[in-house]
């Protein structure tokens, strides 16, 4: 079985993060290791509180993965501070020099609300995203990593284009769920400047915890398969529209539905 590590944040909900990724890892059939970065006290409606862990913590639970299994992909989502980001990017030098595709959800801010990325931890950031395999922004972390805003769905397009030329090394997935056409369409773009829509029926009145490290997850399932990245992303937009059809109401939330 393929063996996948997460390096993300703990939602206390299940909804997103770390919970999240082990959970779409399962469906998928690969293995799940994971890597603690932040402790997330949140719920769907509200960010109570954000505990980063010491670098040094998050790099030993890395290394422990590595030493004792041959991953054959890596997806980062929440790292929170500066610190934690230097570290993993030190502690993953020898598998993303081996190969290892890296799946990179750029998680800036919470849709409860609530700031997931530190202040002065963007530019190490960056450095991150240009040793990756593939970059998921949605709509806003696209402004964020192009620096202007992206105003309507034309525009999605030639974000992803752009952060592909500009960033010139990963290939970008620009996400449109957040969109409001009858269609819920994710730009794929390479570095060579090729563009890739995938699209799907949007599912209207929605905005579900968690979408984006699902997403992530299930393209790095595919990778560690062995899939080319097109159809791991391919994958990734059928589970990620399966999941929200399927989503189930718990409590005052509607929540993914990843199995």
């Amino acid at each position: 079985m393929p063996v996948v590590l997460t390096i993300a944040g703990s939602d206390s909900s299940g909804g997103a993060g770390l919970q999240a990724d082990l959970k779409t890892f399962a469906a998928l059939g690969v293995y799940g290791a994971s890597a603690l970065t932040c402790v997330v006290a949140e719920h769907p409606g509200r960010v109570l509180r954000v505990t980063p862990l010491p670098p040094a913590r998050v790099a030993e639970q890395i290394t422990a993965v590595l030493e004792a299994f041959p991953v054959a992909a890596i997806k980062i989502g929440m790292l929170g501070s500066l610190g934690i980001v230097e570290a993993v990017e030190r502690a993953l030098v020898v598998p993303l020099q081996a190969g290892v595709p890296l799946v990179l959800d750029p998680v800036l801010a919470a849709s409860a609300g609530g700031t997931l990325l530190a202040r002065g931890a963007l530019p190490a950031l960056r450095r991150m995203i240009a040793q990756a395999t593939l970059v998921t922004p949605n709509r806003a972390e696209a402004e964020v990593l192009a620096g202007h805003p992206v105003v309507g769905e034309p525009a999605l397009r030639a974000v992803a284009l752009e952060l592909a030329i500009n960033l010139a090394g990963p290939h970008i997935l620009v996400k449109g769920g957040h969109g409001h056409g009858r269609e819920a369409i994710d730009w794929l773009a390479s570095p060579r400047g090729i563009v890739k829509a995938l699209r799907a029926p949007r599912i209207p009145h929605i905005d579900l915890h968690g979408t984006g490290c699902t997403y992530a997850s299930a393209i790095a399932a595919g990778l560690a398969h062995g899939l080319p990245l097109s159809q791991a992303v391919t994958q990734g937009k059928r589970f990620i529209t399966r999941a929200l059809r399927q989503r189930v109401k718990i409590g005052a939330y509607a929540m993914l539905r990843q199995g």
